[in-house]
């Protein structure tokens, strides 16, 4: 007999939560329970038709509370990071792990031992209290920085050093939100500077949790994580597909974190993104590379076309990890502990986005 589908609510509405209940909708093991969206216009609609899907009866919320008296067996959480927008995800997280819901993450909680003691035992609670796990994915971070180097660090007898890249062309994503708020392109020097210490803030948050989660990997703690950055500006103006991109206001950054163990560095990542790669051509092109030194040696290149939308890679990942959640002891689940299943055949019918 099959399993009764789980019941999964879909907490955010942005591109990637869109894509997320697509495939919620789509795949005939999940049932849709409830959806939380940030946008009043939003409030109310059925969550079909806002993915261009048959009506699903399932309203809208921008009630959290409405989402927490839900019976569910999941939730994916996927907002904005709300360390920039003043909200505090930690709170959120808890409440629904405490309210009997499994937690799959794609803003933060990928190494939630990175954050500190205080951090990991609110968590720890939430999920005892409420028999329920508790687990962080996602493209990058959640994939790339991490997944492909532990399969690769699985061929090396002695690894001294790792190195991490990844190039990002914004070109094509929708979210202006995401270009411009998150990543500050488009906006003028002098607004870049100011909105500067939330971006060092929400980088370091975001990836210094995937530095940690490879240390523990590879055996050791790390001493503490650096955190370089620079950016460039447009030479001309443009588009891209979250609007324009004036010349003269900031079109690219470049993020290098460094994880210290022993007084020496041991594992490097380079975030680089662009708004637009055509028309930005310093540093690299887009793709991603993995470099490890160590015994033996190893390293890989993927271009840009290695995986064609990030959006909907995200999203699988957080789809084909939600039956290994809810099927987990209660606690906090990394990619260190938890088997995620691949994706499911979709009977040779092409995507509707």
């Amino acid at each position: 007999m099959d399993a009764a589908p789980l019941r999964v609510v879909q907490w955010g509405s942005g591109a990637i939560g869109r894509s997320v209940l697509r495939g919620l909708l789509d795949r005939p093991e999940f049932r849709l329970a409830g959806l939380r969206v940030y946008d009043p216009a939003k409030r109310g609609a059925d969550a079909g038709t806002l993915v261009g899907r048959e009506p699903t009866g399932v309203r809208a919320t921008d009630d959290p509370a409405e989402i927490l008296a839900l019976d569910a067996d999941c939730v994916v959480y996927a907002p904005l990071p709300g360390r920039l927008y003043g909200g505090d995800d930690l709170d959120t997280v808890c409440r629904l792990l405490a309210s009997g819901k499994n937690v799959v993450s794609l803003t933060g909680f990928l190494y939630p031992r990175a954050r500190g003691p205080e951090f990991t035992a609110a968590l720890e609670k939430a999920c005892a209290d409420g028999g329920t796990s508790v687990h962080g994915t996602g493209i990058n971070p959640g994939f790339t920085g991490e997944k492909l180097p532990l399969v690769l660090t699985g061929l090396a007898r002695r690894v001294d050093h790792l190195y991490v890249r990844d190039c990002y062309d914004l070109a094509g994503h929708p979210s202006r939100r995401i270009v411009r708020e998150l990543s500050g392109f488009g906006m003028t020097e002098e607004e870049y500077t100011a909105a500067l210490p939330r971006h060092r803030s929400l980088m370091r948050a975001l990836y210094t949790e995937s530095l940690h989660l490879l240390a523990a990997a590879l055996g050791v703690e790390l001493d503490g994580v650096d955190l370089d950055h620079e950016h460039l500006h447009a030479r001309e103006d443009f588009t891209v597909a979250a609007g324009p991109i004036p010349r003269g206001t900031v079109a690219a950054d470049r993020w290098t974190l460094t994880g210290r163990a022993g007084g020496l560095p041991l594992i490097t990542f380079e975030i680089a993104r662009k708004a637009d790669a055509r028309r930005v051509g310093d540093w690299y092109e887009p793709g991603y590379a993995l470099r490890i030194q160590g015994a033996p040696s190893m390293s890989l290149a993927l271009g840009e076309d290695w995986i064609g939308n990030g959006v909907t890679a995200a999203a699988g990942h957080a789809l084909n990890s939600i039956a290994a959640v809810c099927a987990a002891p209660p606690g906090i689940r990394t990619l260190l502990d938890l088997p995620i299943l691949p994706g499911r055949f979709g009977g040779g019918i092409p995507d509707r986005g």
